[in-house]
């Protein structure tokens, strides 16, 4: 056997008319008898988010036991398969601020409320931090995502401006970036064109339907010829779930009329909620897949969501049933909601151990925070924050656990905790006042 030091370069595209496609790691990236040789690649560290709107059935989501071999609640019982991986975090305490407003504003921003009726205040998010390091790395800095459309105008929580409800995310203390929910425009800013919702644009895009993937054809044969058949197999299964993502985005936009009006939900978005959120997912997995960003935040609801859940047998909307005063019936249906959005996250989670990355999966080297800024929706009680960590993290986290923290520390506070753990430390993030121990409390 002959070897070489010839490798493809690990940012390898392939270009074609208007578009440009990642590939995942191949075996070709890495040099030929070189230390990575041993392994597929160095661990990456990546970060996502999760975050589910309008509080949580509170008893139906906290483990009984504290530290490991705890038994998984109702809403957690879908994440069985990753325990392993997942802490469940208790007694962590965010803010008294302006209800929903301030439960979104400081999940990841740690500011100490809601501010600036007239222009947004908040603070940079934890997301934003990471991302101003890890960009450097890659095409795109962070991905910030979301399921509702965007309320623009007018007051969405108490009296103050429909954009704290609107994102998690801020690039500075005045900056508050917005959260895309139409599944075509974030593939686009992934793999080309112009990802404008303009009604003329879409239109000629659609009429013009062409694949993404058949405008780069001639160069995958290409690359064939420089490749062994394991990376070749590799291209073939990564090229496929790329082919199945478009698929699922144009078979949305087939089922509306090709005389597409100005709406406030663009082409692009599928009928049902599970399959929106399932594609939101993937276009993520994805992502991370091919280094394209290391930084992910998803919505799975704005807060004041009144979404119904019809579809598992809660027709109530959303935000009123979470003021539920207290009544066992609503509570457990608020539990049914909470579980469906839980269950959803657990296939996300099966893609993510799923898909290779490095020396691990794209979960053994992720942190993903999931979690809600408000604990009992009925008070917006910012006390005991609902709070999974999942993943390894590159071996910077250890799962299997329920920490229960005492003196109701601030949420920032592990905000902190785990920039070190990525490889970010920073002294302070928003009002923290310290940083936590993720690991030796006692009785874990």
């Amino acid at each position: 056997m002959i070897i070489t030091k010839r490798s493809l370069p690990r940012r390898t595209v392939l270009r074609g008319m208007g578009a440009a496609v990642a590939l995942p790691l191949l075996d070709s990236m890495v040099p030929a008898l070189s230390a990575l040789s041993q392994t597929a690649a160095k661990s990456t560290r990546r970060f996502g988010v999760v975050y589910v709107p309008n509080g949580i059935a509170m008893d139906y989501w906290t483990p009984a036991e504290e530290g490991r071999g705890f038994a998984l609640t109702p809403i957690l019982q879908s994440l069985a398969p990753f325990q392993d991986q997942m802490t469940v975090v208790s007694g962590l305490r965010g803010y008294w601020t302006p209800a929903h407003a301030g439960a979104a504003t400081t999940f990841l921003t740690g500011a100490a409320g809601v501010a600036g009726e007239t222009a947004p205040v908040a603070g940079i998010s934890m997301d934003q931090i990471l991302a101003r390091e890890y960009g450097q790395h890659t095409e795109l800095a962070s991905l910030q995502l979301a399921i509702d459309s965007r309320a623009n105008a007018g007051q969405c929580s108490g009296n103050h401006s429909c954009v704290y409800t609107n994102t998690i995310c801020w690039r500075s203390r005045t900056t508050p970036l917005p959260m895309e929910n139409n599944p075509r425009v974030v593939f686009e800013r992934m793999f080309g064109d112009s990802g404008s919702t303009d009604p003329a644009t879409r239109r000629a895009r659609m009429q013009r339907d062409q694949s993404i993937l058949d405008s780069v054809t001639e160069k995958v044969s290409d690359l064939r010829r420089e490749i062994g058949q394991a990376d070749s197999l590799k291209i073939d299964e990564y090229l496929e779930g790329v082919r199945d993502i478009e698929r699922r985005i144009q078979r949305a936009e087939q089922r509306e009329s090709y005389d597409v009006p100005t709406v406030d939900q663009p082409e692009g978005i599928p009928d049902t909620f599970a399959e929106h959120v399932k594609l939101m997912f993937d276009l993520q997995v994805l992502a991370h897949q091919i280094d394209l960003t290391r930084v992910s935040t998803f919505m799975l609801g704005r807060e004041v969501s009144s979404r119904t859940y019809t579809e598992i047998g809660v027709p109530d909307a959303h935000h009123p049933l979470s003021h539920h005063e207290y009544n066992p019936e609503k509570i457990a249906l608020m539990s049914k909601i909470n579980t469906y959005h839980a269950s959803m996250f657990a296939d996300y989670l099966a893609k993510l151990r799923a898909t290779p990355d490095g020396d691990g999966s794209l979960l053994d080297n992720m942190m993903i925070l999931y979690g809600c800024g408000m604990s009992d929706s009925n008070s917006h009680s910012p006390l005991n924050l609902p709070v999974l960590l999942l993943g390894g993290c590159g071996g910077q986290l250890e799962g299997g656990r329920h920490l229960k923290y005492q003196d109701d520390p601030l949420m920032p506070n592990l905000l902190v905790t785990l920039m070190g753990k990525l490889g970010v430390p920073v002294d302070r993030l928003g009002n923290s006042d310290g940083s936590l121990k993720v690991e030796g409390l006692t009785g874990v």
